[in-house]
């Protein structure tokens, strides 16, 4: 059984505002939970069903451990339906963003992508491509979030998150670094020769980048789309995975 006050503390980690107070957020699903057990995170309370305990008994610490029906379960958390586990995981302190960046890696940076599970998957696209973080700016969607957390695929344990307002730091980077975008009217991205350094900026699905970021590109880059293709625009993360591919496509 769940104690009424950890039930209470628990469901107001739904809420972005209880996020920031209490310094913790949640992660649900047991492969999300097994992920932050074995990442650096700290882990401040762990609920399963007795079958999940189970079947993974040598990797839950005892300690933090409260065995629960998967009712309560989905009852707690997010989910419509939960039949593994749920964890509480304090926030991690944002680490410092390293001087030398984005000079020698690549770098992506999100502007006012407001829809969690976008945000979830882009955070998802650099923990596969291996970047050294993302630069999130002040109208993103909370990185930690339920919906974006789940979105990771447990890359929240692994992929840094630094919050700038891009419009005040694009320009403050050094004059070789690139800075990308998409633009309908940039170049061909099928046609360059990229190296995986710099920045790449992405905005939000429907209003694209903000106009102060978009006069800090120094390079517009554009997906052509397809003889006979009807679509009018692409979603968010998959223009960001089609523009990394092309990035990482020497390496």
């Amino acid at each position: 059984m769940v104690s009424k006050a950890l039930g209470k503390y628990v469901q107001s980690l739904h809420q972005k505002k209880y996020r920031q107070r209490h310094g913790a957020f949640l992660v649900e699903g047991g492969k999300s939970v097994l992920e932050l057990l074995s990442s650096d995170l700290e882990t401040e309370h762990l609920l399963a069903t007795a079958e999940f305990a189970s079947q993974n008994r040598a990797l839950l610490p005892a300690r933090l451990l409260t065995v629960v029906s998967e009712n309560e379960l989905t009852q707690l958390g997010t989910l419509a339906n939960n039949t593994t586990a749920l964890a509480v995981a304090r926030l991690p302190a944002e680490a410092p963003l390293p001087p030398t960046l984005p000079a020698d890696a690549l770098l992506l940076a999100l502007d006012e992508v407001r829809d969690p599970g976008n945000l979830g998957t882009l955070l998802r696209l650099a923990d596969w491509y291996g970047l050294p973080g993302v630069v999130l700016s002040p109208g993103c969607a909370d990185a930690y979030a339920p919906k974006t957390v789940a979105a990771t695929m447990g890359a929240f344990a692994r992929v840094p998150v630094w919050e700038r307002d891009l419009a005040a730091w694009l320009p403050t980077l050094p004059p070789e670094v690139g800075i990308f975008g998409a633009d309908l009217a940039g170049d061909n991205v099928h046609r360059l020769a990229l190296q995986p350094a710099g920045v790449l900026v992405m905005g939000s699905e429907s209003h694209g980048l903000t106009p102060s970021v978009a006069a800090a590109l120094t390079r517009r880059l554009h997906i052509p789309r397809g003889a006979g293709g009807q679509a009018e625009s692409l979603n968010v993360a998959i223009s960001a995975a089609i523009l990394l591919d092309n990035f990482f496509r020497g390496e």
